[in-house]
């Protein structure tokens, strides 16, 4: 099969899909696999290494669209690449299409086959959405403590205060892999830590992290009244495919002191605080009610190399079996996955979305 990588067009998204060594397996296997010249450049790939290991490069986007069956990709696609799919083409990628109507209805207008990694389910996982989460949820945290510094418009706080001061408090609303990474990471630093969640399992694990941290049933007025004194607020509230339930009213806001940050990792399924709304890295933030937000849609993107070494090795199985395997879709982990099927949205999460 002509497998195709382009390259990422959302803005400040360094990743790549498959990384050489990725890309080395699928030559040796037989395929034909192609990138778009530059597209791992960002992540520490050159063209070169691609050549070494017999990937063929192609100058632009329209050839490698042109000439490849299979396209694996990072991030949904967007105008540019939307004018160049067509009916023939299987897309891997994140797609997150519970917060994209729009995207949704082009991709059913083209008629193609679109599987998103986070929606392949293995043994009730989610292991293609998993590296990127751990990534993310350890960003949360790095970023959140940043925000708090005056310049960036913050209390001025130390997030993991030193002798004879108070630590900061973190919420962190999940408990799952990208809540749970988050929450161990500020208990690190030393902040004052309470995790929510609905899940007993989940709860003893992050009960287990520290004497720091305490481990909460969601129940909203639990919420609300530890929200009062938050510095810092991570969303990571995951239901597979499905927009993200609001967990955090704009109303629960009025009772936090001015000067807190909120970081939604669950903006690109629609977000779960109130005031969220998507943004780039061009414009990271904004503040509503006194809060800072923090609601990037590709948060790893800032971190490409890493990102992307995580990323190929999550995928390289199941491009594997997209691109040698043309019974792929009797592979349960990769029908779970498919979102749109020639042009027919079939994913039972997203329903009734349009």
């Amino acid at each position: 099969m002509r497998i195709g990588i382009p390259s990422e067009t959302k803005s400040a998204e360094g990743r790549v899909a498959l990384v050489p060594a990725a890309a080395a397996d699928l030559v040796r296997q037989g395929h034909e696999v192609l990138i778009q010249a530059g597209a791992g450049r960002e992540s520490g790939f050159a063209d070169e290494a691609y050549v070494q290991v017999g990937v063929r490069i192609v100058p632009d986007a329209a050839a490698l669209y042109a000439a490849g069956e299979l396209i694996v990709k990072v991030k949904e696609p967007i105008s540019g690449d939307l004018a160049l799919l067509r009916p023939q083409h299987v897309l891997f990628c994140y797609l997150h299409l519970a917060a994209e109507p729009a995207l949704t209805r082009r991709l059913l207008d083209i008629g193609l086959t679109a599987v998103a990694f986070e929606s392949v389910e293995y043994h009730g996982g989610l292991p293609l959405l998993q590296p990127m989460s751990v990534i993310a949820g350890r960003m949360a945290t790095q970023i959140g403590a940043t925000l708090l510094h005056h310049p960036y418009g913050g209390k001025g706080k130390l997030l993991g205060g030193v002798a004879a001061t108070p630590r900061g408090k973190v919420v962190v609303l999940g408990g799952g892999t990208a809540g749970g990474h988050a929450a161990r990471l500020a208990a690190a630093i030393g902040a004052r830590v309470v995790v929510f969640d609905k899940r007993e399992d989940r709860l003893a694990e992050m009960m287990a992290v520290g004497p720091n941290v305490t481990a909460l049933y969601a129940f909203e007025t639990s919420v609300a009244e530890e929200l009062r004194d938050a510095d810092i607020v991570i969303g990571a509230v995951l239901i597979p495919s499905a927009r993200a339930p609001r967990v955090v009213s704009r109303a629960m806001l009025a009772d936090m002191p001015p000067g807190g940050v909120l970081l939604d990792i669950a903006i690109d399924q629609g977000g779960c605080f109130e005031t969220s709304r998507p943004c780039t890295w061009d414009e990271p933030t904004y503040v509503t009610d006194g809060q800072t937000h923090f609601c990037v849609t590709n948060m790893p993107g800032a971190v490409p190399q890493t990102s992307s070494l995580a990323i190929s090795a999550a995928i390289l199985p199941y491009v594997q079996r997209l691109a040698a395997d043309p019974a792929w879709r009797d592979f349960t982990p990769l029908r779970t996955g498919i979102n749109v099927d020639a042009g027919k949205l079939v994913h039972p999460a997203l329903q009734g979305m349009l």
